[in-house]
Parts: C-alpha cells; structure tokens; sequence
C-alpha cells in the first residue's frame, strides 16, 4: 500500500486534538459538496430549458425557410418543386404565405400574423401536440376555419366553447396596391371561425393566425401561384445545415434559405451564454469555498508537526511528507464532490419522476431538467481541477516555508 495515501487517509478519519480542524474539514467538505450539486442541477436545468425552447420554436419555426432574397413574395414556377423533392434529406415541404393584419372579436382589436398554409404544416409542426382548446384543422366540413395563439386569443376576449368548439374573428387584410383615399375600405374583411388554441411560444402564442392558404390569398389579394415562404421538413434534423447549403446551391441568389437555429440565433445564443455565466459565477465560488481547504491542510499541518519530525528521523524525505498532505487535501474534496454529486444528481432524478418544481404561467408544465454525460464530465473535470490546484500549490508552500522540501 502506498505509504503517504495510507497516512493520508488515517489522518482524514482519525479525531484531531483541536476541534477546530474538525469544522473547518467539515465545512470545506459541505461548500464544495454544495458547489458540486449546484453545477449538476443548473447544468442540467440549462440543457432542459435549452431542449423545451428548441422544441418550441423548432416545432412551429420549420427546419428550413426558403424566401425570396429581393422580393417579399414570389411565384410557384420560379421553384424547381420536382428538384426540391428529391433532395435528400428533404421529408417534405409546405407552401406558405405570411402577412401582418388585423384582427376584431367584438368591440377588441389586435395585431397579428396570418400564416397561409396548407394541411402539411399542420404535421411538420406537430400541431395536435400544442392544442389548448378545440382541434387542430385547416376545413370543417369543407368550410375553411383557422388555429389562433392562445394569448392572442385571450387578448381578444374570446374562447372556444366546448358545446360547439369554434369561435369567430374578423380578419382585416391589406388590399394591395391600393391608394388610399376618403371613403375607400384599404381592408378586405372576413369572418372566419377558429376551432382550435395553440400554444408553442410566447412569440406565436400571442402574434399568430394559422389558415388555409386558399383563404389567406384571398384575404391578402395574392394570386393563385404567389407565396411568402416555403417551409421544409428533414429527415434528419442533425444534417439540415447540409440540407440547406445544397438547397441554397439549387436555387442560386435569388433565394434566401435559412434553417431555425439561424432564425432564431438570438435566443438560442442568449441560453448559451447565460450557461456559460452560471458556471464562471459558480467555477469563483469553487474558488472562494477552497480557502476552507487550504486553512483545513494548515491547521493539520501545525497539528501533525510533531508527526512531520518523527518520520524525518525514521528516514522520510520531503516527497513523501508533501504527498500526505496533498492526499489529504484531494480526499477531503474528493469527498465533497462525491456527496455533491449523489445530491445534485438525486435531486434531478427526483425532478424527473416526480415533477416536483413546476415552471410559472406554463399551464402546469413542471421545470424541464435533462441530464447528460458530457455535462456529468465536465462537472468532474471542473471540480477535481480545482481540487488538485487548491491542494498542489498551498501544500507546496506549506513545506516550502518550513524547509521541508
């Protein structure tokens, strides 16, 4: 066995003479477990919020968005559809048109966006999975109806009754290419019946109107052939950044294709740093807890002086006195960061079972939590670092100062 580990760990079990030595290792032990915790529950809840707002926003927000680089609109016939079809990779497509209007439900208005699509984006967008109240559909009984935002429709002071299941709005659609003068309508109107709530995101719930796009061409004054967007599912998520580079090589400069990571960069980049943020914040606190270690590896030092002479005289050199003391130092983190981890890792387990926190204004939802092997490394790598360096170096100047090494 080795000698200076064995002496070590004699002395990490063993009862000191002052119980001073005791706290301080005490708490030594409960600040990095506590650290250690914190960093596997936030890590964990960062890649939870990370994996829901991915979802809600990829749900909705198609893989890939072709839009015409020049114009705000363009034509069916300047798309090769056959060629798009066949691009592997590519599940399937909708074609779509987009336009801000305005909507009334009794003596309220707002503001929102009308999305013209057709039945395709209703499975693209795992539309049934996100229904509040009513059903998700485009026709009722050949009749065209649409799906409103929650908030958007709570803004309205309108509901979808459970007798009937629909309610109605009226659409204000811009008519284009028109001058406006006194006593000419600039709004093409309609009244539309909604059968279904949908909740995906802050942004759709409260701005967005899904329709047919028959009905939306109609409303906007768009021709038969005329799209906004053309909204593209893949088969393999992973791989759409290559999708969209071959895409984008298809249809030359004329067109602009962008897939939802790009559309939405600013908060998915805005998650990454505020989790960067959290483990600097809590990498310093690691740092300040570890002056508890080093006054834990000093005292003991002053302690077991008297232990220091007699091995000298029986022959130790300074290695072997350095190598207890830095043991010393890497056992009493290594037991903090065992206990935090069965901690920090406990409670989520105890979040995923039983849902225990529940997230604010979320219907319900509790608090997303995922757990992963490169974070649990990472975690690891970042503590036992710090542990090493916060033994290595005051160990090292300890014996240094006292000219033992």
């Amino acid at each position: 066995m080795n000698v200076s580990f064995y002496i070590a760990r004699r002395y990490l079990s063993s009862k000191r003479k002052k119980n001073v030595i005791n706290i301080i290792t005490r708490i030594s032990v409960v600040g990095i477990t506590i650290i250690t915790a914190s960093l596997v529950i936030l890590l964990s809840a960062f890649n939870g919020i990370e994996k829901m707002i991915e979802k809600l926003y990829s749900d909705f927000d198609a893989p890939i968005t072709i839009r015409s680089s020049q114009t705000k609109t363009f034509f069916e016939n300047e798309i090769n559809f056959q060629q798009l079809r066949s691009t592997t990779g590519v599940k399937q497509y909708t074609k779509a048109t987009e336009e801000i209007v305005v909507i009334k439900h009794e003596d309220k208005w707002a503001n929102a966006t009308l999305f013209g699509v057709d039945s395709t984006f209703l499975m693209m967008s795992r539309m049934s999975a996100h229904m509040v109240d009513g059903f998700p559909a485009l026709y009722e009984n050949q009749e065209p109806v649409g799906i409103i935002g929650a908030s958007l429709l709570d803004k309205l002071g309108g509901y979808i009754p459970q007798a009937f299941g629909r309610e109605s709005v009226m659409i204000y659609g811009p008519k284009r290419d028109m001058k406006m003068s006194v006593g000419k309508n600039p709004f093409q109107t309609r009244i539309v019946p909604i059968v279904g709530r949908m909740n995906f995101n802050r942004e759709v719930n409260a701005e967005s109107m899904v329709v047919p796009i028959e009905l939306s061409r109609e409303l906007l004054g768009y021709a038969e052939n005329e799209l906004s967007a053309i909204y593209l599912d893949v088969t393999d998520p992973s791989k759409k950044h290559a999708i969209k580079t071959t895409i984008q090589e298809q249809l030359g400069n004329q067109f602009t294709v962008k897939t939802n990571d790009e559309k939405n960069e600013l908060i998915f980049q805005t998650s990454k740093t505020e989790r960067l943020i959290v483990i600097v914040i809590l990498v310093f606190i690691f740092i300040l807890a570890s002056f508890n270690l080093v006054a834990s590896l000093t005292m003991l030092f002053v302690e077991k002086k008297e232990d220091i002479h007699i091995l000298k005289s029986m022959g130790a050199d300074g290695q072997l006195i350095f190598r207890i003391f830095f043991y010393e130092g890497l056992l009493i983190a290594a037991k903090g960061i065992i206990f935090g981890l069965i901690l920090g890792y406990g409670i989520c387990f105890l979040q995923l079972q039983f849902g225990l926190l529940e997230m604010p204004n979320s219907f319900g939802e509790v608090f997303p939590i995922m757990l992963t092997v490169k974070d649990g490394l990472l975690i690891l790598f970042l503590v036992s670092s710090l542990s090493f360096l916060a033994s290595y170096f005051p160990v090292k100047m300890l014996l240094k100062r006292n000219a033992i090494v």
